[in-house]
């Protein structure tokens, strides 16, 4: 069992406060999330993109897997790469570096000719996706005083959620404006260009992380940066803070990454939770939703045109979802969000499952049912799970391998999600809607029984008391006093 119960600050810290500062941290983090906002459109688009490309390349039901989950490998790798990137040479330039690639990947795509061709191009733009989810929540998370982290971090799954939305936009009106003429799915994935020019420009003029400044022995440059977005007694009080970690950490012996990660028991566990949790949020099926609902509605009974608008509703309910998150992520405990996410969407793929093998095909009730129980799993997820496990990947690992450990457990997510990505349509092909919610279902199962037996909670701790209660592995042991206050 683990601790489940948040504590103040060691160190009492001043107020956060209001004023220019707590602006400037805004605007920071609004340019950071242009991240999420990329890795939401390409990930989205690929939804009302796939038919129009798979008539005009000749794709296979194999092929098509093939374009849409190359993108996910490639997310694999970006994870792990990026964060050891942003681990030597900085957050801020290894997300510099990512706009560029998402700009490059998308003029391939674009002008792609073959399908050797765009299968390259959505590698190169899975590099920079992958990059993106595991640089942009760290860089987020060091950047936001821990009274808000949860919320601030949570800011990129948000934009995440509007880039997958602005996708399904975006292909319903250029697809009912073109139709399924040739090169309209081209149009689909040039729109990706624009926030990839917006992220470069910003990032520019965005400073550097304070505390991983701190970590390299740059503390007045740390300084100078938390004046900038706290108040400046919290900026002080906040860098002694994390000095006196750094300078904990200098008393042992300095490894790389993986040194320091294999030689402590309690950090190989949390980063093994870290990737549970990452598998975990996949293996729902939401990103299969994500990709390929138009198939799934189309399998419910819809028209290819309608099925394609329809579209839209679980990414409007997905935005929705993920303001309501937002709101709730300093009211509610990390450990307690989740476990109501996987009740909530275990349930709705019991319901999809049982609907689609009562509803019939031809019966007039079946899409309409199931396009509502679609909508009530993506609101359960993106309300309860999505942004929650972003959140709580950018807190739990210790600064010394926190891009190490984010990275590998991203790099799980990412291969999860690729496999489902690459055999999602033979899977609805050879079991239908009906066999693959069930099994999405019992998966569900597990991952509750995951979720509560091992996951820390973390709300209510500053990084550095995160990272001490987890170098000591005292926050996976109940403090037996507190749990029976």
């Amino acid at each position: 069992m683990v601790d489940i119960k948040p504590t103040a600050p060691s160190v009492a810290l001043p107020p956060v406060g209001t004023g220019p500062h707590r602006r400037r941290l805004g605007v920071l983090a609004l340019v950071a999330t242009f991240g999420g906002l990329l890795f939401g459109y390409d990930t989205g688009v690929i939804n009302g993109a796939l038919n129009p490309m798979k008539a005009e390349l000749g794709l296979t039901n194999f092929t098509e897997g093939v374009v849409t989950s190359s993108l996910l490998f490639g997310a694999a790798v970006g994870a792990m790469l990026g964060g050891r990137v942003a681990d030597g040479w900085g957050r801020r330039k290894t997300i510099i570096l990512l706009a560029v690639t998402f700009f490059v990947g998308t003029l391939i795509c674009v002008f792609a000719p073959s399908f050797g061709v765009i299968v390259v191009g959505r590698v190169l733009l899975g590099l920079a996706v992958g990059g993106a989810s595991t640089v942009v929540p760290v860089f987020l998370a060091e950047l936001a005083p821990y009274e808000i982290r949860g919320s601030l971090s949570g800011r990129n799954e948000l934009m995440i959620v509007i880039g997958q939305l602005a996708a399904f936009v975006v292909n319903a009106i250029i697809g009912s404006l073109w139709g399924e003429g040739g090169g309209v799915w081209r149009v689909m994935l040039a729109v990706c260009a624009l926030p990839a020019i917006a992220l470069f420009v910003g990032m520019l003029r965005v400073p550097e992380s304070p505390r991983w400044l701190a970590s390299k022995g740059r503390n007045d440059e740390a300084l100078e940066v938390l004046g900038q977005i706290r108040s400046k007694e919290r900026a002080t009080a906040e860098l002694e803070d994390i000095k006196r970690t750094n300078e904990l950490e200098a008393k042992v012996e300095r490894q790389s990454g993986w040194r320091t990660l294999l030689g402590n028991k309690w950090l190989i566990r949390i980063v093994l939770i870290g990737a549970g949790i990452g598998v975990a949020q996949q293996l729902t099926g939401i990103n299969s939703i994500m990709y390929y609902g138009q198939t799934v509605l189309i399998e419910s009974g819809f028209e290819q045109q309608a099925a394609l608008i329809a579209n839209i509703a679980p990414g409007v309910i997905a935005v929705v979802g993920g303001f309501i998150a937002i709101a709730n992520m300093e009211r509610i405990n990390r450990r307690t969000t989740l476990i109501l996410g996987y009740s909530l969407t275990t349930l709705c793929h019991f319901l999809i499952g049982i609907a689609s093998m009562t509803l019939v095909q031809g019966n007039p009730a079946r899409p309409w049912v199931i396009l509502f129980l679609v909508v009530a799993f993506v609101g359960s997820m993106q309300t309860f799970l999505n942004i929650a496990t972003w959140v709580i990947l950018s807190e739990i690992f210790p600064t010394q391998i926190r891009a190490l450990g984010m990275g590998i457990s991203v790099f799980c997510l990412w291969i999860a999600n690729a496999f489902l990505g690459l055999y999602f349509p033979t899977i609805v092909a050879a079991t239908g809607i009906t066999g693959t919610f069930f099994g999405f279902a019992i998966v569900g199962v597990l991952a509750l029984l995951f979720i509560w037996k091992f996951v820390p909670e973390s709300r209510g701790r500053t990084l550095e008391e995160v990272e001490e209660g987890v170098t000591t592995g005292n926050i996976f042991v109940v403090d037996k006093k507190r749990s029976r206050a």
